[in-house]
């Protein structure tokens, strides 16, 4: 997942994107706080959907960490699942100098192809859009449209995207686009959440809890999870040793993301 919510606005836009950026580079919620709320546990369980699922993801890792272990239990249960990879993930590391970061893009696609073989995903292979990085709000009606055309071609009962008030312009974008791409063709809509387990807090408000529900994993769905998150390494290991080269996921926020259960908004 891409770190940093998009900026070039003006006005109340630029401002709330700036107090995102500042909510996502703050210190977050150590996980051990969500693990001693009560809250968690008593969301009510969802069963596995019915298919075929279309997955939605803003950056690739974004579906792996916030539905990944359930597309693994779907993939399982031999129900088709496919995924919309809006961007590339290009600019994971905007202030990195290293020449690796120029490769994001194409090494990202690599690591999403691996991850997804781990979590036993047969079939077409991710449709990638190439949106640009951190501008997705600029892209929401084609973003919506390729959405929509796959539901269609598929018949697809389920759209699972992002959360639209994750605090991130890209994941926020995604999720509306899906939104309205189930709309227009009749499709359920779930969101998974991303970054809010690292900005917000138990009973937070801001966040409908009482449209969320739990889904659980069993240990090998939540074993090939961790098997998939694992492959991107450009993610959870610094791209080097200078400013800007820092681990987007490291240890405290990937455990937010390797539970034993996942949860989405209906």
């Amino acid at each position: 997942m891409t770190r940093h919510p998009a900026g070039g606005a003006g006005g109340r836009a630029a401002e709330d994107r700036r107090a995102a950026a500042r909510a996502i580079d703050a210190d977050g919620t150590p996980e051990s706080r969500w693990a001693a709320w009560d809250g968690l546990a008593a969301l009510p369980a969802q069963p596995l959907p019915e298919g075929p699922v279309v997955v939605v993801a803003a950056h690739p890792d974004d579906e792996v960490l916030g539905f990944g272990g359930t597309m693994a239990a779907l993939a399982a249960a031999g129900v088709p699942v496919r995924l919309v990879s809006v961007t590339d993930g290009e600019r994971s590391h905007p202030r990195s100098t290293r020449s690796a970061a120029r490769r994001l893009g194409l090494v990202r696609r690599a690591e999403l192809a691996a991850a997804l073989a781990e979590l036993g995903l047969r079939g077409p292979g991710p449709l990638h859009l190439s949106v640009p990085d951190t501008g997705v709000d600029r892209h929401e009606d084609r973003v919506r449209d390729a959405v929509a055309r796959l539901i269609d071609e598929t018949g697809t009962r389920l759209c699972v995207a992002p959360w639209t008030g994750d605090l991130h312009s890209d994941h926020e974008a995604a999720g509306r686009a899906a939104a309205a791409a189930c709309a227009a063709t009749g499709a359920r809509l779930w969101c998974y959440p991303v970054w809010m387990w690292h900005w917000s807090f138990p009973a937070d408000p801001r966040v409908p809890w009482g449209s969320a529900a739990r889904l659980p994993l069993s240990g090998a769905a939540a074993g090939r999870k961790r098997r998939a998150v694992a492959r991107f390494a450009s993610q959870i290991a610094p791209l080097g040793d200078g400013p800007g080269d820092e681990a987007i996921l490291p240890p405290a926020e990937l455990a937010h993301h390797t539970r034993d259960f996942e949860v989405v908004i209906r």
